[in-house]
């Protein structure tokens, strides 16, 4: 079920973008990735070692033409930085939006090697002099 509503997900997209989008001289879509900021995310109070955890990311959309990528995932011992992922459409006809947050999940499965606790950093954006900002979570790992 899962598969078919992916599917039907991709077409509708397809759809969309061949009737309203920028084509290239090739006749492709052009569109661009971009990481945008997180609103806020979900944990557990504690991970056990071996579990498998699914985290909730919550960001908004900018534009009608952003579509979610997935997550831009990269880690350093105990610490892991995530960033929410877009493609965005070249297309005219892109209108600003203001909706509530969009969630989106990945899965985490607790596997420390020599810290009691993971630190997640999730981009928030940039600061006025333009060093980026993350929101940071600090969840334990317990033994069970």
């Amino acid at each position: 079920m899962k598969n078919l509503i992916s599917i039907l997900f991709l077409a509708v997209i397809a759809i969309t973008t061949f009737s309203s989008c920028e084509l290239n001289d090739d006749n492709t879509v052009s569109y661009r990735f971009e990481l945008i900021p997180t609103e806020s995310a979900v944990f557990p109070e504690s991970f056990v070692v071996g579990r498998t955890y699914t985290i909730k990311v919550y960001y908004k959309r900018p534009t009608s033409c952003h579509f979610f990528e997935g997550f831009y995932y990269e880690k350093s011992l105990n610490v892991r930085t995530i960033a929410v992922q877009t493609g965005i459409i070249n297309a005219n006809n892109c209108t600003e939006l203001d909706d509530e947050p969009v969630e989106a999940t990945f899965d985490f499965m607790a596997t420390p090697t020599n810290e009691n606790a993971y630190i997640f950093k999730f981009y928030k954006g940039k600061d006025l002099s333009g060093q980026n900002v993350f929101l940071e979570y600090r969840v334990p790992v317990v033994l069970q």
